[in-house]
């Protein structure tokens, strides 16, 4: 009799090793200064299309459409902050950012007031980077992943020997499993929060986690 199939993202490991404390208590805080809205500047060409949105949706008058329009401009930094999460530098960033916030002006009448802004803005980033990898993946030729990989990793950081480490060993984590981590130690994000973002279960998202811990203390080590 064949063994039952089992979701590697739902098995909790048994023997896997835990992150050295204080590696665990350093990850959170040098990830999150990694990914500080302070450090990421918008672009120029961002910039000029918030203000342009900010201008365009500030002569309508409905009250709906004010509440979209003060969201979505505030929505902004952490959007950006998030596409750096997905991509490899802050200048495609800043056009997939400029992609989601011109797909969700696009879409507008499709947003149910007084439901979750960020994470529908969240689910169109994450759909538009993941469309994009995956058409790039099959230009260049990706059979083993390499190159998707690549896509998610932090930000260039001069003098670091800690977060080049880490985004050394980032880099090694399966993308599933990073992002979770990610969208839990940068974004403080809840499981509940994750998972509706990932269109998965709470407790995928907590094996994801665990999982990318496990690899971390193996990497880092």
């Amino acid at each position: 009799m064949a063994p039952p199939h089992t979701d590697p993202d739902r098995t909790d490991p048994t023997h896997s090793p835990s992150l050295p404390a204080g590696i665990q208590a350093h990850l959170g805080a040098a990830l999150r200064a990694a990914y500080d809205d302070a450090a990421l500047p918008l672009g120029p060409e961002l910039q000029a299309l918030v203000a342009r949105l900010a201008e365009a949706l500030a002569g309508l008058d409905t009250g709906a459409a004010e509440a979209f329009r003060r969201d979505l401009v505030g929505e902004v930094p952490r959007l950006r902050r998030r596409a750096v999460t997905l991509c490899n530098d802050r200048t495609r960033a800043d056009d997939l950012v400029q992609e989601t916030l011109l797909k969700a002006w696009a879409a507008q009448d499709r947003f149910v007031p007084g439901t979750h802004l960020s994470a529908w803005l969240y689910t169109i980033l994450r759909n538009s980077f993941y469309s994009e990898h995956q058409k790039r993946a099959r230009e260049v030729g990706d059979p083993d992943g390499l190159f998707a990989a690549s896509l998610v990793s932090l930000p260039a950081q001069q003098g670091t020997l800690d977060l080049h480490d880490l985004q050394a060993a980032l880099d090694r984590l399966v993308p599933d499993q990073r992002e979770a981590l990610l969208l839990s130690a940068v974004h403080d994000l809840s499981y509940e929060d994750i998972a509706t973002a990932m269109e998965c279960r709470v407790g995928t998202v907590k094996s994801r986690i665990n999982r990318a811990r496990a690899r971390l203390a193996e990497l880092l080590g």
